[in-house]
């Protein structure tokens, strides 16, 4: 059974990869931690516990983050919607978060269980990095860690050089990929590769009458908008739950290569900007596993089973 910590800024995709992973038959979700990102802080919450409640699931989630270490940042209310969820304005779950700071249930929970956890970020990665000045001894804790973060030689998304999750909080994204941990990392380049959904496969996903997709739907409502003022395309993104798939099936990885990777977090032009070094050129040693391409079919396959409330 993979046993997962899952990171997020609760917001549209981010819902769908919470999802798949508690749906998963194969996967334990131990803790959801929320860091400051997408929407207002306490929204995320609330957007992470409706979520819980949709699953069916008995998952704790732990408020953490509310701002990156050093520095300001924005949200994003224009891609997801006032509520992070498409504008849907769901009631309040019955269930509340929990008391201790996400932080501190990230290290006892390593610490717990040590070599058995996977940590998936599909936030800015400030909790991760108070987690590791907590207490450092973590990084050697951590089964695995996944993150959806950055571009490999690719276009941002928040600025020309630099994808959201990266550039909300580069320092702490360089005290993460710097710690040790054995990283994978899935950049904003494979979601726009591999894991957009068009509106053939919307309307089909519209047509499964499930709770899972009318949820799905619902939450997708604003970005799809989005996606197609900015992109010029109708489709839906989803590189948090793209992401996810990876974690749950390796096999959804199709070709990766271990590189040295660094994060500008100086240059307020390329704030937030990753760079992997292909060709090793820094003559550093390699510190993630870069995903270069992933299964589109595998994504959507198993995409299609959790949104048709099937298992998987």
């Amino acid at each position: 059974m993979l046993r997962l910590i899952i990171d997020t800024d609760t917001a549209g995709d981010d819902t769908t990869a919470l999802m798949l992973a508690m749906k998963s038959g194969g996967a334990k979700v131990e803790a959801i931690t929320i860091n400051c990102g997408n929407v207002a802080f306490d929204q995320q919450v609330e957007n992470a516990l409706y979520t819980v409640q949709v699953a069916g699931r008995d998952v704790p989630v732990y408020p953490g983050a509310r701002r990156p270490l050093l520095r300001d940042w924005r949200t994003v209310e224009d891609v997801h919607g006032r509520d992070g969820m498409g504008d849907s304005f769901f009631p309040k779950a019955t269930r509340r978060p929990e008391r201790k700071n996400a932080v501190n249930a990230m290290v006892d929970l390593l610490n717990d269980s040590p070599g058995e956890i996977t940590v998936v970020e599909q936030a800015p990665m400030t909790n991760l990095a108070l987690a590791l000045r907590t207490d450092p001894g973590i990084a050697k804790k951590v089964k695995h860690l996944y993150f959806m973060g950055g571009t490999n030689q690719a276009l941002g998304n928040v600025t020309p050089a630099a994808e959201y999750n990266i550039w909300v909080d580069p320092d702490a994204a360089k005290v993460v990929l710097h710690s040790g941990i054995p990283t994978t990392m899935v950049g904003w380049e494979i979601c726009v590769r591999h894991g957009m959904l068009g509106p053939g496969e919307l309307d089909e996903i519209s047509g499964f009458g499930t709770e899972e997709s009318r949820f799905f739907t619902a939450v997708n409502r604003v970005a799809r908008r989005f996606v197609r003022e900015t992109m010029g395309v109708d489709a839906v993104s989803c590189p948090d739950s793209i992401t996810m798939a990876m974690v749950l099936d390796r096999g959804i990885v199709e070709d990766s290569h271990d590189r040295y990777v660094d994060v500008d977090n100086e240059s307020e032009l390329s704030r937030g900007a990753t760079y992997v070094d292909h060709y090793g050129v820094l003559k550093k040693a390699p510190n993630v596993e870069v995903v270069y391409r992933a299964s589109e079919r595998g994504f959507k396959a198993m995409l299609f089973r959790m949104l048709r409330g099937e298992s998987f």
